[in-house]
């Protein structure tokens, strides 16, 4: 793989992959939170998907590990898994690749086809994980404030939703420190999201994926 796509945009962004030999060494060293298929990872830059191809390679590893003889939980710990990977993009061909080379990896991992719900269910997850903004600003393309959903899986097929904005998770070590205004204040008081949403299944997931639209 070329470790740059033109000298221009090294020039104007900064713009170098880093090789995947190192991708994965880097990873090694945090391998234990690798292999958790809920452990969560943020790629502030995640271009088209260096880190976090390999970070759900490995998830999906530790799905076929522990789920292989449950066709059901198998996909739903799979989509869970996907939906614990996040990444900011500022550029927009790398996010456009980025969420396409991570759905491939899902849906040859689980031999999906278009037509099949769950696919739908992780275009839309990496649709809203996965943000065309800049994580230095904390904004979106559009200039609106970068959202973060947490998913949670509460088994039997369900899922629940909870958005927050980026800015506010990253003030968290600010908050806690123990000179800070907010110290007395506990977690649940400054982190609350900005929308909590009633459980739902990968049908109900998959038909989101009419009202996107355009995503950020």
């Amino acid at each position: 793989m070329n470790l740059i796509k033109s000298k221009k945009r090294v020039a104007d962004h900064g713009e170098v992959f880093t090789p995947q030999w190192l991708v994965e060494k880097m990873l090694d060293l945090v391998q234990g939170e690798t292999e958790r298929i809920d452990s969560r990872f943020l790629e502030p830059a995640c271009g088209s998907g260096n880190f976090l191809v390999p970070i759900l390679q490995r998830k999906l590893a530790a799905v076929e590990l522990k789920f292989a003889k449950s066709e059901f939980e198998k996909r739903h710990y799979a989509l869970y898994g996907l939906m614990c990977a996040y990444g900011v993009e500022l550029l927009e061909d790398n996010i456009a690749e980025c969420r396409a080379n991570m759905l491939d990896v899902f849906a040859d991992y689980l031999a999906l086809d278009e037509g099949d719900d769950l696919y739908h269910a992780a275009v839309v997850v990496l649709s809203l994980n996965l943000v065309h903004g800049d994580a230095m600003t904390m904004l979106g393309i559009d200039g609106s404030p970068i959202n973060v959903v947490e998913w949670g899986y509460l088994g039997k097929g369900k899922f629940q939703r909870r958005d927050f904005r980026l800015d506010v998770l990253t003030g968290m070590a600010s908050f806690s420190a123990e000179d800070s205004l907010f110290s007395s204040l506990g977690k649940h008081e400054i982190f609350r999201p900005t929308k909590s949403y009633p459980p739902m299944t990968i049908v109900d997931l998959a038909g989101m994926g009419n009202g996107l639209g355009g995503t950020t």
